[in-house]
């Protein structure tokens, strides 16, 4: 019985955890000293609601990749493409808080954002040949992360200054 065999749900429902987790210190650091004094719109949810929100969705996607990694047969079966397109998931979404919330880039925190979304769109429509619920899983995934691009683009517009990071010319 391989390591993945007997611990796979909790590996795979840990490692998109770990990389929410892992920008939680620059999302805490950057709150009170730069989010907070952006304009924001009227309409995002507080600030409390984010880390239960991303904590399910987490979880959920890590289900979901453990159903394609054990029905998919892993990498060497059909879950293979399923799976690099998980991975690139994985990529974007750990990548966009550091863009955001670390270097301050609304902008390229956009262009990331926009870009998950159609990985994410990838991940739904190459799962569900291999595992329909895992696909399924995904949907609330792809729902709150376009809410998530909504707002990352109502904050860029509405903090948009000439020659800043923020600035629309910068994409």
């Amino acid at each position: 019985m391989t390591i993945l065999t007997k611990f796979g749900i909790g590996l795979a429902i840990g490692l998109p955890n770990a990389i929410g987790w892992a920008g939680s210190s620059l999302t805490r650091n950057a709150i009170p000293t730069w989010y907070e004094e952006l304009k924001l719109p009227s309409w995002r949810p507080p600030n409390r609601a984010f880390p239960i929100v991303w904590t399910s969705l987490y979880t959920a996607m890590g289900y979901s990749s453990y159903l394609i990694w054990r029905d998919g047969q892993g990498f060497s079966g059909a879950g293979r493409i399923p799976l690099y397109f998980y991975g690139a998931n994985l990529a974007l979404n750990g990548l966009w808080t550091p863009l955001f919330f670390g270097k301050k880039r609304i902008d390229l925190a956009m262009v990331d954002i926009l870009a998950l979304l159609g990985v994410i769109g990838g991940c739904i429509a190459t799962f569900h040949p291999v595992n329909p619920t895992a696909s399924y899983l995904l949907i609330p995934y792809f729902i709150w992360t376009t809410f998530a691009a909504a707002l990352n683009f109502q904050i860029w517009r509405d903090n948009r200054k000439k020659g800043s990071e923020t600035s629309p010319k910068s994409l």
